[in-house]
């Protein structure tokens, strides 16, 4: 049975896939890349810049997300499922909403 995986983008600068598509290990990657271009998850911040980096080099396949407030989150895909890594970044990103919105209503009037 296949499960939901809320992911909002909205904390997120951008996110950089690096991958070496003749690699046995990619396969996680390519499906957590093809999952972040669905047009749900896009809509979510059209401002977050997803940059794709194929290579022929052998080199580890890797996901990085850089946040709008400076903080990193570095995916190695060659040891992750893509339903890890959606789940991590969802998981990252809500809470980096919710600190926002905390922030916010100590601000009120």
């Amino acid at each position: 049975m296949a499960s939901k995986i809320f992911v909002g983008l909205r904390p997120v600068k951008s996110i950089a896939v690096r991958f070496c598509p003749f690699e046995p290990n990619v396969e996680s990657t390519r499906v957590f890349l093809q999952c972040i271009y669905h047009k749900k998850i896009q809509a979510t911040n059209r401002n977050c810049e997803v940059t794709t980096d194929v290579r022929h080099d052998g080199s580890e396949p890797l996901v990085d997300v850089m946040f709008a407030d400076g903080d990193r989150l570095i995916m190695k895909g060659a040891n992750l499922t893509a339903v890890e890594m959606l789940t991590a970044l969802g998981s990252r990103c809500s809470a980096k909403d919710l600190k926002e919105e905390q922030k916010g209503k100590k601000k009120g009037p």
